[in-house]
């Protein structure tokens, strides 16, 4: 499988950007999961169904599927954060990419998404001139990076090139499990 991050600030476009290139590469032929990681509580589980009465019951683990999908819930006694590698290891063998939303911090090869303050948005510092793992900057303004950079810069508007750039990189995006934690 290929894994590529997607590094920015909340608010500066992932979401949008992601689901915009899934959809490009599907086109492709290619299979893709996403890994996100979450900064908050959250809960796929709706009150009263059996899962969720499983779960109350106090099972560990929860695994739900019908012949459209496939939900796993796994119950932590104590807090505990998985890291990006863990989370990978969880995903299908067989898919062809999966992009990484979140992890900024981590050690993947990462597209970060960047963008200039403005009215609506406070902006943030530019990451890529203190993260070697970042190996393109997908903006909106191009011009108004604050740092010189001979990375690759990504229009944040056609997600179809950030799909097409991708693939053509395809080759140093290759993940293996070997070694990861």
């Amino acid at each position: 499988m290929k894994v590529v991050g997607f590094a920015g600030y909340s608010g500066s476009g992932k979401t949008t950007l992601l689901e915009q290139v899934i959809p490009a590469l599907r086109q492709r032929g290619l299979r893709v999961s996403v890994v996100k990681h979450a900064h908050h509580r959250f809960d796929i589980d709706h009150p009263g169904k059996d899962t969720w009465r499983h779960r109350q019951a106090g099972a560990f683990e929860v695994v739900v599927a019908s012949e459209h999908r496939l939900a796993l819930m796994r119950e932590y006694e104590q807090p505990y954060r998985l890291t990006v590698h863990q989370m990978l290891a969880e995903l299908y063998e067989g898919v062809d990419w999966v992009l990484v939303e979140g992890f900024k911090e981590s050690d993947l090869l990462k597209v970060e998404v960047w963008r200039a303050p403005t009215a609506d948005f406070a902006g943030h510092p530019a990451r890529y001139p203190d993260d070697d793992f970042i190996v393109a900057i997908a903006t909106d303004v191009p011009e108004q990076l604050p740092v010189p950079t001979g990375r690759p810069v990504l229009d944040l508007n056609q997600p179809e090139a950030v799909a097409a750039w991708l693939v053509d990189q395809g080759d140093r995006f290759e993940y293996t499990f070997e070694n990861r934690t």
